[in-house]
């Protein structure tokens, strides 16, 4: 089974497919706006674009994460059983200690982000510090601390990237191919042009999906993984089990929580709200409780 300790280099390489792939259907789908349009400096355009929001987005993820979640840092004076429990999983784990951050939110949630274990911070919920004991709030603690050490930010900040860079991409193409009428003139643009016009508005229209699709099977994916390594950490799986039990039960809503980031967190964000188990951001809370309970330790 992967864990924490061999997880890391896989990740990191399945963040450089995931690059080059970008790259690649970039340049793809910039290639069918330039000749649509007849005009090549789309091609650069979005081949430049996608590079700079790479980049943005690779250095100041975590930034834009904890913004949009309102959550302040917090110092050991502040809150020292909370920091001692993080330094002692970190310590089990060979990894340096990240940020703590608390949401002020009842709803008990938890997430981690940040681009290595170096600058990674882990941010929780003040509801999942009042309502969790001891031991469920350590489980917690390791899942995320697991979600550092294997990489996991940095290969869902990629797909952050894919999925809206896709988003932003596909609605630009399928507005300039209405009010431009199809873009080159149906009489001058031949049997080619007219498929890559189809092919353009088919990769418009389904790319979208076709990424968000990746992004929550790969999200879910990586909560199972986290879950057992987290365990192994605490040597306890029991208390993640029962912690992910609480949070799932906890009807409260989570306001911090938008659709941008709903992945990042131990347990969905959204209460009270069915949602297809396709387009789920997480493993339903039974598999997960069931897979825990199930370890042998």
């Amino acid at each position: 089974m992967p864990t924490l300790y061999n997880q890391k280099d896989k990740n990191i390489h399945k963040t450089w497919i995931l690059f080059t792939l970008f790259l690649v259907f970039v340049i793809g789908l910039g290639y069918a706006f330039s000749y649509n349009f007849n005009s090549p400096i789309i091609l650069y355009a979005a081949v430049a674009f996608s590079i700079l929001m790479s980049f943005f987005s690779y250095w100041y993820s975590d930034k834009i994460v904890l913004a949009m979640s309102g959550a302040k840092e917090v110092k050991h004076e502040e809150n020292p059983e909370l920091y001692h429990i993080l330094e002692n999983l970190c310590i089990t784990a060979g990894l340096p200690m990240p940020r703590l951050y608390i949401i002020e939110e009842s709803a008990p949630n938890a997430f981690a982000t940040g681009r290595n274990p170096k600058r990674a911070v882990v941010a929780v919920t003040r509801g999942l510090l009042q309502k969790l004991n001891r031991s469920e709030l350590e489980g917690v603690l390791a899942h995320e601390l697991s979600h550092i050490g294997n990489y996991d930010m940095l290969i869902s900040t990629v797909i952050v990237v894919l999925v809206g860079f896709v988003s932003i991409a596909s609605n630009w193409f399928l507005r300039w191919t209405w009010f431009s009428g199809g873009g080159r003139d149906s009489e001058n643009r031949g049997q080619f042009g007219a498929i890559m016009l189809l092919v353009g508005i088919a990769l418009a229209i389904l790319s979208p999906l076709v990424a968000m699709l990746i992004q929550l099977a790969i999200s879910r994916k990586r909560e199972f993984l986290a879950d057992a390594s987290g365990a192994l950490l605490t040597r306890y799986p029991e208390g993640l089990a029962s912690a992910l039990g609480k949070i799932a039960a906890d009807q409260t809503p989570l306001r911090a929580a938008s659709n941008v980031t709903a992945h990042l967190y131990i347990s969905n964000p959204f209460k009270g709200k069915k949602i297809s188990a396709l387009f789920m951001t997480h493993p339903s809370t039974t598999d997960r409780v069931r897979a825990l309970r199930g370890m042998e330790i």
